[in-house]
């Protein structure tokens, strides 16, 4: 079967490339906090979801809430306000990155691509390390297209036109954060949540940061961890 590097089967915003390895779990899991964003989630989307219980479990509680919100979506549903912070947390701290897209895409279609990757800029240049590596792993979905029109804003703000790309100098700016991050943070989870979504290209960035290039696949290439180093051969470029 073909997969994404995200470790879930293609059908994502770009066809995959054969022969990767799955993206590897977290080391790091934070329960407490993913349990509370999916009550959030429930809460501030109200959700026709019962209260959960011990003997549930969280990952099936996870489960109940994100076809929740997937079925709530599809029907249509206006997002008030604070469900932007409410879904972006929730996808960042998602545990499973084939389920954080059922956060990223309503947040996508009622507030658009360019408040969303905002946000995960800001995760990944001022946030903890498990919320860098989880923004890592929900940028992957901040290209989708906008495909649930019944999903919109409280306060009436357009997304944007579809296929909007949340502007290039959002994504200029990710390139380079993700490319500083990458080298300077040694933390494995943010490597590896990375390394898939990195242009490892020189022409992707400006003369400044070509050195900073050659660093980072010298050191994906030498690092210890397997999956890092089996990714970067599929990136390196000229």
């Amino acid at each position: 079967m073909t997969t994404d590097g995200h470790g879930s089967d293609a059908g994502g915003p770009e066809e995959p490339q054969r022969g990767f390895m799955a993206l590897p779990g977290r080391t790091e899991r934070r329960e407490d906090v993913y349990e509370r964003c999916l009550e959030d989630v429930a809460r501030s989307l109200r959700l026709d979801v019962a209260p959960g219980t011990e003997r549930e479990g969280l990952w099936t509680r996870g489960q109940i809430i994100r076809s929740a919100v997937r079925d709530a979506c599809r029907e249509g549903r206006v997002l008030p306000e604070e469900s932007f912070d409410v879904l972006l947390e929730a996808a960042v701290h998602e545990p499973d990155p084939s389920f954080n897209r059922w956060f990223v895409e309503p947040a996508l279609n009622a507030f658009g691509h360019r408040r969303v990757r905002l946000a995960l800029l800001r995760y990944l240049r001022t946030g903890t390390d498990a919320e860098r590596a989880g923004a890592a792993r929900a940028w992957y979905w901040s290209a989708l297209p906008l495909r649930m029109p019944g999903v919109r804003a409280e306060n009436g703000e357009a997304a944007g036109p579809p296929g909007s790309d949340g502007g290039s100098d959002v994504v200029a700016a990710w390139h380079e954060a993700a490319l500083r991050e990458f080298v300077d943070n040694e933390h494995v989870d943010v490597r590896r949540s990375i390394l898939p979504g990195l242009s490892l290209r020189k022409s992707a960035y400006p003369p400044e940061l070509h050195a900073l290039v050659d660093t980072a696949t010298r050191l994906a290439r030498s690092h210890p961890d397997e999956y890092i180093r089996h990714r970067v051969e599929h990136q390196v470029g000229d």
